[in-house]
């Protein structure tokens, strides 16, 4: 059977409409991914715990056990600084309601004397309403809803993850000789994970602390709420930072006018600057080796495939991709650079040795490298069986008399 090769152009379109159908059916089933994928990350962080206790002797139920306990301890203590933030939030809200109303009153009076119409400016300072304000939190008490829901199956989930860990341990001594670049790369990936909420986690506790000290040096209320916020929101590349302001530079301008407004925003910006601009990118690249464009697009893109769990999880989902789909042959090198890997530790041919043989079809490839293997395949046969019936025709000119 003759097999026509495929232009490059149609290979990239054939891969393109895969991936669309991949990220669509994600899509569809996101309350169902999304749980799994926390689990999933959270597992990977809490299985060095296991590798102590495997390393001392312990039974293999010990180390399925200490996940468990330990990931439970880190979503309680998570579970505890978020319920102390939204409790005082709540508080705050209900306490200076007047206050943000006058501050309605003065923005509508500032939009009429700037020259804008009354139409316009009635219709700015209803979309500054407490009672906009009010439905908005509304809607974000119904998202957390939603996640606190999906915690339940996280819990679950947790539960047989940590229990399969014992096995999936055995893939070293069962694979190792067959697919030792496969295991290599998902090892580079949990341990890529791990080292990547270090450093978040590191940096984040940094950044908590300064700007909540330097909010309760200000006056600002309640600068316990906000600094969980800036830890939370440390997580989330990029954009973390301007999430994290809004609020309390909101509320310092309802209690001190637009001086500690602008004080609140220069503290932050020198802090966020310095911390998250200057010194943690380079951590971050040495852990994940991605680029701050991949980043910054990863948090857009998981967020509208799984909600917001993708804007936490947009990281390891993205070091996820590229370990399934890109491997470390020659034909996704560029690939792998394209997306920030420094491509350390890789092998490199010296010029004029003698290159191993390298088998037709490789199990280790990733399903692109696959395809274009494939694909090249074919064509060599295609070219095979023309040269060959040339010869034939070459042979049969010369036999004729």
């Amino acid at each position: 059977m003759e097999y026509a090769p495929w232009p490059p152009g149609l290979r990239t379109l054939v891969a393109l409409a895969c991936g669309a159908i991949v990220f669509g059916a994600l899509f569809l089933a996101r309350d169902l991914a999304g749980p799994v994928l926390l689990a999933a990350v959270i597992v990977i962080i809490c299985l060095p715990v296991r590798d102590v206790l495997d390393h001392r002797g312990m039974p293999s139920w010990c180390g399925s056990a200490a996940i468990v306990v330990v990931a439970y301890l880190v979503l309680a203590a998570m579970g505890v600084l978020l319920w102390v933030a939204a409790t005082q939030f709540l508080t705050l809200v209900a306490e200076y309601t007047d206050e943000f109303q006058r501050l309605v009153e003065d923005v509508a009076a500032w939009l009429s004397t700037v020259g804008l119409v009354s139409e316009v400016a009635a219709a700015s300072a209803e979309a500054l309403d407490i009672g906009q304000v009010t439905s908005l939190l509304a809607g974000i008490g119904s998202r957390v809803l939603g996640v606190a829901t999906a915690l339940f199956f996280v819990l679950a989930y947790l539960i047989f993850m940590a229990a399969d860990t014992s096995r999936y341990r055995e893939a070293k001594h069962l694979f190792g000789a067959e697919r030792p670049a496969l295991l290599a790369r998902i090892r580079r990936f949990t341990t890529g994970v791990r080292r990547y909420y270090v450093v978040n986690a590191s940096f984040g506790l940094i950044v908590a602390v300064i700007d909540g000290l330097a909010l309760w040096w200000l006056g600002v209320p309640a600068p316990l709420v906000w600094a969980i916020l800036a830890f939370v929101t440390n997580f989330i590349p990029n954009i973390g930072f301007v999430l994290g302001v809004i609020p309390p530079a909101v509320l310092a301008l309802v209690v001190g006018g637009p001086p500690m407004l602008l004080a609140v925003i220069a503290i932050y910006c020198v802090v966020n600057v310095v911390l998250q601009v200057l010194v943690q990118p380079k951590f971050v690249s040495d852990a994940v080796d991605i680029t701050l464009t991949l980043s910054f697009f990863s948090v857009a893109f998981w967020t509208l495939i799984i909600g917001p769990l993708g804007a936490i999880l947009s990281i390891p989902l993205t070091l996820l991709t590229r370990t399934v789909l890109l491997d470390e042959g020659p034909s996704a090198r560029w690939l792998n650079w394209l997306s920030g890997n420094r491509l350390d530790g890789q092998e490199h041919e010296e010029e004029g040795g003698e290159s191993e043989p390298q088998p037709l079809v490789d199990e280790q490839r990733s399903p692109l490298t696959s395809l274009r293997v494939l694909d090249d395949l074919h064509r060599e046969a295609d070219l095979r069986k023309n040269n060959q019936e040339d010869q034939e025709g070459d042979d049969d000119a010369r036999e004729d008399p």
